[in-house]
Parts: C-alpha cells; structure tokens; sequence
C-alpha cells in the first residue's frame, strides 16, 4: 500500500475531493486526521474510511483560522507523533462568469483572500513538525483558470495562479528540510456536481453567458483532449500517489489532471 504507516492531516476532508482524497488514503493504509467545518459530511467521511480499516480522528475546525489549526496540528503530534501528508482540500462558492465592470472588489478578492489565507493558514501549521522531523508533503489544489483566459474568470484566475505560485515559492522554501509540496491542478469534475458547490456555481457562471447548463458543460469536455473530464477518482488516486514515497524526488509541480484541456 502506498501510504502505510503514513499519518495524513486532511483539511475539508468533507468536500467531494477531501472525502475522495480521504477514501484512497484509508485504503492505501493511511492514518488519518479529517478535519472541516461540518460534522455529519466529516463523520461520512470517516465511516467510509473506517470501513476500509483505517483508523481516523475527526475534529471541526476552521481552516482560515491560525489558532485553531495550529492546536489541531499539535493535538495530532502528540496523538501520533508525527504528521506525513497535510491535504488542503477547503474549497467554497464564489463568483465566475461576470464580466470586471460588473464584478464588486468583493466578490473578485473573496477567492483570492480565501483560498491563499486558508492554504497559507494550514501550511505554515504543518510546516512546523515537518521542518523539525526533516521530512513531509503539502498537497494543495489549484484549477486551470491559472492559465486559461476569458471573460469571466478574473479572480479565480488571480487565487489559482496565486496559489501555485504560493506552492512553488513554499517547495523551495521547506526543500533544504526535506520537505515536499505538491500542488494538483484538476479540471471541473462531473461527479462533483452533486456533492459540492459547484453545481451553482457553474449553473450562475452558464446563466450569466445565456447558455443552458448542460450545453456549458458539454463546452468543458470539448476543451479537453481527452474528450471528457477527470474524476474525483482520478485525482483522488493521484493525491494519493504524490504523498507516497514513491513521488520522492517530486516537489516544486504543478500537476496537471486536466484531461488535456491544458497542455504543458
């Protein structure tokens, strides 16, 4: 198994990529710390991992407040001893599909700030037992509006290149102390659109083109190469893959499990 023996901190571990994330781990023999800001989707969360025999601690926590993830992060050191994989999967609502003169200053920085404090917010807790026991991976999640360009995704295309920026800078940062971080930069996943915000999200961003969601959708997959879009699955497998040791020599990356609708 790939993460035996590994002790994984998963922040929105209720979300559809946190409980995805949170499924392959316990599989891939993980112990695992999930943390998120409702219950009954983290103790879901927990029961499936459970099931697959692993063994997991659920606490509700802000992952935009230092404080208290910083006591969760020592709560889980004194418990284990250790902390080996530290997944960012937070992620919330926020506007797309509007063009700049009628998109507030608010609604363009509620991504930025959000996703860069919260990510900022969990790595520099994690990085301080992952300094002191000289090894360690940080794995945050990104989307393609890092690259891509149109009307419409200003500021998630400002958090998204935000945060991969954040991660290259981090990864030369905790290198020397053997630590890793892996950024992942999946498209829109299908499967997702029932157990996330995204429905709405993207359901605003088709009405605000005056296009019918399903056609929006079917929009994406004509974008990839692949002809379809990754699954919670797919990323999930590969979340689990870049905690491994066997991604040892990855660090600095910007993962792209886009199907092809970005091509480096």
């Amino acid at each position: 198994m790939l993460l035996t023996d590994k002790v994984a901190v998963i922040h929105g571990a209720g979300g559809s990529i946190g409980a995805a994330a949170t499924r392959v781990f316990a599989r891939e023999g993980a112990r695992l710390f999930l943390t998120g800001r409702t219950s009954p989707r983290l103790e879901a969360a927990a029961s499936v991992a459970r099931d697959l025999g692993a063994d997991v601690s659920v606490a509700v926590v802000d992952a935009m407040d230092q404080a208290a993830v910083d006591r969760h992060v020592d709560e889980v050191t004194d418990a284990a001893g250790r902390i080996d994989v530290a997944l960012n999967a937070v992620g919330f609502d926020h506007v797309q599909g509007l063009a700049i003169g009628d998109t507030s200053l608010a609604d363009y920085l509620h991504p930025v700030t959000g996703y860069l404090q919260t990510n900022f917010v969990t790595a520099k807790a994690v990085a301080r037992p992952m300094i002191a026991q000289e090894s360690g991976v940080i794995l945050t999640i990104s989307t393609p509006g890092a690259r891509l360009t149109g009307r419409g995704l200003i500021g998630n295309a400002a958090q998204s290149a935000g945060l991969e920026g954040f991660s290259r800078a981090l990864a030369g940062e905790l290198g020397p102390a053997g630590v890793r971080v892996v950024c992942v930069r999946p498209h829109a996943m299908a499967d997702a659109l029932e157990t996330s915000y995204t429905r709405q999200m993207f359901g605003r961003t088709a009405e605000a083109s005056g296009t019918d969601f399903d056609e929006w959708m079917d929009g994406l997959v004509r974008m990839t190469l692949l002809g379809r879009l990754p699954t919670l699955d797919e990323v999930a497998e590969y979340l689990a893959f870049a905690a491994s040791d066997r991604a040892g020599s990855m660090t600095g990356v910007i993962s792209n499990l886009t199907a092809g609708a970005l091509v480096d």
